[in-house]
This record gives structure tokens, sequence and C-alpha cells, in this order.
């Protein structure tokens, strides 16, 4: 239940960060332009807190008929936090949504020229964009710590294996990028989901520091339609790790370990009579075990016992492998297995914004893929996961948070800027006809588009949801 509930609150902190500097662009951009806001809200549904500016007056104007003309003052900005945190909004003056007078007309949105219009729609995206470069610029100035890059074994038979590339051997580059650590040569991978070709490495060769290597891996088709892609892992690839103690810090509700009675803070020593000296060893014989019933003996309490535990069968990437459902206790990385990544204070804003792009661009890319059935649908994510993943990275420390809520700013930005009506998108979209053909789409039009827009929406989060309710 607490893990439950700091998760939720993790959701409730990202998304509220995100959501309001999102509606921020949207509200100050209006405001530079002379539209009067009407309602700043975070939150959907019945307003919980509100709290009203003073109100405005209009300019009255001189030669109008008394029926139109308004000597009353704009209605004050009210701003709102609503029941429902997941997303938000900027309630702006507009003819199209209630009474205008004409003395008036000069603040409502539909009365501003198209290019202050693109400017206001446009507003909301850009501002999580620059929340992403806020906050990698705080990361690159302060210093990313990332793991080196170091091979730590090959799968057999794998296509990094074929390939010719060795244990020990450091990556310092994939497809000609820069890869400083293992985070880095992920991304990378990510990048050739689905495609055919071959993938390039540069390494330092094991026990050198500056021979340097070239090989390339062979992928076709790769990871089509993977539910859960693990590129790495896929090429055979398994970085270096410290040798880690066999003491359980987490069980798996329901999973095998449970089920044979095994608890956090067992060490396990040995496996059918085979002592272990590693986590990794430990692995290694669950892994080749899978339905096997395996004598496990174990230490609890400074007390030695055994038990009786047969590995479930699972299947990643064609293999299968043996799980319990257990996890490691938490121990920190060694210092020479890190790398941290920092940049002067008044030049980080360089690497911040080509990290922004970088994301940006994989992002936008990975939408395209899924789109194409490339990458599975099952990788869209809710806010269920969203909220895993927050109070994960909120537990990591500051560092992981940051890097977070930038990853998930730019994702909100990305998703606000497609061509679907009732989005920042589709708002961009009716306005660049507008401007190309010199009149605004018809009224009728754009009320289809904007039930079309809501569809594809609904349906996007319900199989975002019930993507979020498999996992769990």
């Amino acid at each position: 239940m607490i893990e439950v509930l700091q998760s939720i609150l993790a959701l409730l902190v990202s998304l509220s960060i995100l959501v309001t500097v999102h509606e921020f662009g949207h509200y100050w951009v209006a405001r530079k332009c002379g539209v009067h806001v009407l309602r700043f809200c975070v939150g959907f549904g019945k307003p919980i807190y509100t709290y009203r500016a003073k109100p405005i007056q209009s300019e009255s104007q001189v030669g109008l008929d008394i029926g139109t003309r308004s000597n009353e003052p704009l209605p004050a900005t009210e701003f709102c936090i609503a029941a429902i945190p997941l997303g938000g909004y900027v309630k702006m003056l507009d003819q199209r949504e209630a009474f205008v007078a004409d003395d008036q007309i000069q603040y409502a949105l539909n009365g501003k020229p198209v290019l202050q219009r693109i400017a206001i729609a446009a507003a909301g995206p850009m501002a999580n964009f620059l929340l992403a470069v806020m906050a990698y610029w705080l990361l690159f100035a302060s210093g990313v710590t990332g793991i080196i890059p170091v091979i730590g074994t090959l799968t057999a038979d794998s296509p990094a294996h074929f390939a010719g590339l060795k244990a020990g051997q450091e990556i310092l580059q994939v497809d000609g990028h820069d890869t400083p650590t293992w985070s880095e040569v992920n991304l990378k991978l990510f990048e050739r989901l689905g495609e055919t070709g071959k993938v390039s490495f540069q390494v330092i060769e094991a026990g050198s520091l500056d021979t340097t290597s070239e090989y390339e891996v062979e992928i076709s088709d790769w990871l089509v339609g993977e539910a859960e892609p693990r590129p790495a892992s896929a090429l055979g690839l398994v970085p270096k790790i410290p040798k880690y103690r066999t003491d359980i810090g987490r069980i798996v509700p329901g999973g095998r370990a449970e089920q044979a009675g095994l608890r956090v803070g067992d060490r396990i020593t040995a496996i059918n009579g085979a002592e272990l000296e590693s986590w990794q060893d430990l692995v290694r014989l669950l892994q080749a075990n899978a339905e096997v019933s395996l004598k496990v003996d174990i230490v609890r309490d400074g007390q030695a016992s055994m038990l009786q535990i047969t590995p479930a069968a699972v299947v990643e990437n064609g293999r299968t492998k043996g799980v319990i459902g257990a996890a490691r206790s938490v121990a920190p990385w060694p210092e020479e297995m890190l790398r941290k990544i920092q940049y002067p204070i008044y030049s980080a804003w360089l690497p911040a914004i080509d990290k922004t792009i970088e994301i940006s661009a994989f992002t936008l890319g990975s939408i395209v893929k899924m789109v194409e059935g490339v990458i599975s649908p099952k990788n869209l994510s809710g806010p269920v996961t969203i909220a895993q993943i927050a109070n994960q990275t909120a537990k990591s420390g500051l560092e992981s948070f940051i890097g977070f809520i930038a990853l998930l700013s730019i994702s909100l930005g990305i998703i606000n800027l497609l061509p679907i009506p009732m989005l920042d998108g589709g708002h961009l979209l009716y306005y660049v006809v507008e401007l190309v053909t010199g009149k605004a789409l018809p009224e009728k039009i754009q009320e289809y588009g904007y039930h079309l827009g809501l569809a594809l929406i609904l349906g996007i989060m319900a199989l975002a949801f019930y993507n979020d309710f498999m996992r769990l």
C-alpha cells in the first residue's frame, strides 16, 4: 500500500510540473498577444481551489450600437486546481464559445491574426521543450553519472558474438555516435528497431587505452513487434557488472521464490550443491534450469537451511530461460565502473539542447514506427506505468527524477504537436490551412475533426490503460 501511495504521489508531482509548464506557455503567449484568459486550470473536473485575479477594464469604443457595447470589465482570470490531475487547460475569451461584446473582440482569441493564434497554440509544446533543455542543463552542469559501457560477456551464438565482439571491450561509438555510458548505447540501439542492415561499433580493446577496432553486427527486421524490446540483450551484449552478493532484496508476489518460501534478507549460498560466488552465478544457473526442480541452500538469520525451487520458464528474444521472481538487494556501483559527464555551467546549455533534439527525434521516430507496426503497441504506457517509473526515479535520487521529468516533458511536447484535432497540433493544422488558403475551415469540418480526434485520443488512452494493467 505504501508503494502504491508513493507512486501516486510521484505521478501527481510529475504531471503537475509538466502540465503547469505546458499551460503556462499558452497563457504567457496569449497575454503577450493581448488575448484575455478566462481560466488557467491544472487538472480536470470540479475545481477544488480557485483564485481570481483582479478584473481588467475593457476599452469602450465610440460609435458602436448600444446592443453590442459593454461597459463591464472583462471577467477576472481564474487560476484553478481541479480534482482530476491528469491534464489541464487554458480557457480564453472566444466568440466561438460565448458571446463577446464588440468593444471586447480585441481581447478574443478568434479576433487575433492567424500568426498570433499559431504562436499561442505552439507555445505549450515549446514550453515543454524549454523545460527539458533547462532540466538537461541542470544535469550537465552538476554532472551526470552513468555506467561505463564495458562488455561483460557475450551470449553464445548471438549476432555480437558472430561479429567478433569480445568481453572486456569498451564501446566508444554506435553507428558513429559517441556512447560514453550504457544509457547512450541503448538509446542508439533503440533507434535501429525494425531495421535491416548493419549496426557499427567502435570499441577500445580490453587492456588497452588507445587501441580501437571496428565491428559490424548484422540485423534483419530487428525486433519487429517485440512487446518489450531489449536491444543490447538481443544482440548478445551483456554489460560488465560488479560481483554482487546473493542476498535477496525483493520478492515478486505469487512468484516461484515466494511459493518456495524464500524471503527478503535470505542469502542463497548454493544450488544443487554448487557453491555461488556472485549474483551473476545465481542468475546463470536459474536461467539454465527452467521448470527444473532445484535444491537451494540459504542462510537466514545466521541459520542454514534448504528450499526446493522450480524456476518458471519465460521466453525472451526467442530464448527460454528460468526465473523465480526475486531481485538482489540494492548495492552501489564501484566508482571505477562509473563515468561522470559534466560541463561548465556557462556552456552546459549546448549539450542540453543537443540532448533535447536527440530525444525528440527518437520519440517522434518511435511514434512513426509504432504506426507502421514496427514497434509493438504494447510498448505504449499510461499513467500506471508512468507512476511506477516516477516513483522508482524519485527513489533513485534527484538526478534520476530530473532526467525522467525531461524525458516526459519531451514526450508531452511531441504528442501535443501531432496533427490530431483536440490537441495543439490539431489547432496548428487548422491555422496553417487558414494561413495558406486565406480563410478558416468551415466550422462543420472542424467539429467533425474534433469528434474524430476525441475518439482517437480515447482509443489511445484505453490501449495505454490496458497495457498498464497487463504489466501489473
